[in-house]
């Protein structure tokens, strides 16, 4: 597996190349902004490690850009604490973040998640869902209508899980669990970023739902129709 990791701090992205080389991974490393988005439609890495402040170009930036071309995990490091870095990174098609300082073990368990939901699909047969929606696992892509829909990684991930479970309720707690891959508090807003970006994406966005349906106080919901 090859991570590009775009850190400006020098002595935190040799440490962090140092740190994922000793796990096993290869890496390449880019410094700045500018040089970023060409890296990585380049490379076409599995996974992108991405620092929030860079100069030149800023890690929001190159997050929306480099959805035009890549649909691998992206995972955010950021110092910033208030809620708007969160929701504007999650809408813009990051797949997780990280607080900085960031703890390597907790790093690790991030980037080993994210890579195994993305490749834990493969050879399974398209399922044909609601209104002409249609998974394609062996792929991992969706289609609606025929045309596909370019989703991230984590959104794809939280489709399949309430594609499992089509007709049931799935619940925030659970949702949290199977993105993140391990426990947090079910206040985290993520999962409702991420089913918001999800209805947009498949032109559902307007109440009430046709496809994801809000169960109050439970979960989620994939009609089964």
């Amino acid at each position: 597996m090859h991570i590009l990791i775009i850190e400006d701090d020098a002595e935190i992205a040799r440490l962090t190349q140092l740190f994922l080389k000793s796990e096993g991974y290869d890496t390449s490393l880019v410094s700045d902004g500018k040089d970023a988005l060409a890296t990585t439609r380049n490379l076409q890495p599995d996974l992108v490690l991405l620092d929030l402040m860079l100069p030149t170009v800023d890690g929001f930036e190159i997050c929306q850009q480099a959805r035009m071309f890549y649909f691998g995990p992206i995972l955010v490091m950021t110092a910033r604490e208030d809620d708007m870095s969160e929701v504007s990174l999650l809408k813009l098609g990051a797949d997780d973040y990280l607080r900085k300082p960031v703890k390597p073990h907790i790093m690790l368990a991030r980037i080993e998640a994210l890579l195994r939901r993305a490749t834990s699909q493969q050879g399974a047969r398209p399922v044909a869902l609601a209104n002409q929606l249609v998974i394609h696992d062996h792929n991992h892509t969706v289609t609606l209508g025929g045309a596909r829909v370019d989703l991230t990684s984590a959104e794809f991930d939280l489709l399949a899980l309430l594609a499992s479970h089509k007709g049931e309720t799935v619940s925030r707690a659970a949702c949290i669990q199977a993105l993140r891959g391990i426990n947090y508090e079910v206040s985290d807003r993520s999962v409702d970023m991420r089913i918001s970006g999800l209805r947009k994406k498949l032109g559902d966005e307007v109440a009430p739902y046709q496809m994801i349906k809000t169960i109050r106080n439970k979960g989620y919901m994939l009609v089964n129709e």
